[in-house]
């Protein structure tokens, strides 16, 4: 979840001189003084209220997580130590002052803004929000999201299809694509009959704030989902990008529905649905640096003749120098799914070039 306010420590972190190791704690000064056996006070357990060093070249036994007692500024760990008959002699020669003391408000102080907006909450986040008592958090609404394939060649993946059909699989990488973002998402799929498309498309943006369709949006007879959706009112953005794959991606919004109308081939279905579906999602639940970029650099050189974006699948290996390299995977076009499957990333190169060569950086969308 992203979180939708920023949010401030209650009091200051740590909230007060907390032990660091179990072991005795002294006045420095009393170790400058050259004392090195202390008679023991007492003991301080983590979780009991403060004590006090009545003799300061005395000692008091404390424990990981405890109130430094007032008097003391330094902890001598227990494997740095001889205890016997109640005397803590300590072993070593080089003792630091105030070491193994996390004092107070040396993280922050208390007011701080410790997690910002737009932040997605991670396991330590959720820490943080626990140790500032935030158990009510106020976090963006994830959207209502169904995917929906378009086809009357497609069947369930647990059918035998027949020659002329194929499973269905878009959806299903769509909706793992989502899973990886933490988006949850329905799934269904849409007869090529028009009226039953009609009426279905209707239903759904009534019901979704997101519908994500995959196939029919080209200029096949059978490709009916641009002219239902501007019969239910779904305003068009755009249709058709200029870029390879994906290029007859389609985009608009109902007053309540927003829809991606993908192509139907996987490759092209997969990148727009990494390069348009995801960022628009990030962005509207308002996560901080949504759109920033990650770069990489080629291996070797790629020529790409039309003046269309390409977005070219790549495997991503570490250079010796910690460089982040990659190595263009070339399949057999938008259809190919198998290449997809063996790719770490895909690469974006623009459209006002032809010639990309070999140690030159590009942005890359990482889909592994």
């Amino acid at each position: 979840r992203i979180l939708r306010i920023p949010y401030a420590t209650d009091r200051d972190f740590p909230p007060f001189d907390r032990v660091t190791m179990d072991g005795i704690a002294i006045n420095y000064q009393a170790f400058a003084n050259g004392e090195r056996a202390y008679l023991i006070e007492g003991i301080c357990p983590a979780g009991s209220p403060q004590l006090e060093l009545k003799d300061t070249n005395n000692c008091l036994e404390v424990m990981t997580g405890a109130v430094l007692p007032r008097g003391c500024d330094t902890v001598i760990r227990y494997e740095d130590l001889v205890i016997e008959s109640n005397v803590a002699t300590i072993q070593v020669d080089h003792v630091k002052e105030a070491q193994n003391v996390h004092f107070k408000g040396s993280d922050l102080k208390k007011d701080s803004t410790v997690l910002k907006q737009g932040e997605r909450i991670s396991p330590a986040h959720i820490g943080i929000l626990s140790s500032i008592g935030a158990h009510y958090v106020n976090v963006s609404k994830l959207p209502k999201v169904i995917i929906a394939s378009t086809g009357d060649e497609l069947v369930n993946v647990n059918e035998t299809p027949l020659a002329h059909q194929i499973r269905r699989s878009n959806v299903h990488t769509i909706q793992n694509i989502l899973v990886q973002k933490h988006i949850p998402s329905d799934e269904c799929h849409l007869p090529d009959s028009r009226d039953k498309l009609r009426e279905q498309l209707a239903g759904i943006l009534n019901s979704y704030d997101v519908l994500i369709l995959s196939g029919a949006v080209s200029k096949g007879k059978f490709d009916f989902v641009p002219e239902i959706l501007e019969e239910l009112q779904v305003k068009k953005h755009f249709h058709r990008v200029a870029q390879r794959p994906g290029k007859p991606f389609w985009f608009g919004e109902s007053q309540n529905t927003v829809v991606f109308a993908l192509p139907g081939n996987p490759a092209s279905s997969f990148m727009c649905t990494h390069q348009y579906v995801i960022p628009w999602i990030e962005k509207s639940l308002e996560r901080a640096h949504w759109n920033k970029k990650e770069y990489a650099i080629l291996s070797q050189d790629v020529y790409f003749k039309p003046a269309l974006d390409y977005f070219l699948e790549v495997e991503l290996t570490v250079s010796d120098k910690g460089n982040l390299l990659m190595t263009p995977r070339k399949g057999n076009g938008s259809g190919d799914l198998i290449n997809l499957a063996k790719a770490d990333a895909l690469v974006h190169l623009p459209s006002h070039k032809n010639e990309f060569k070999e140690g030159e950086s590009y942005p890359i969308i990482r889909v592994r």
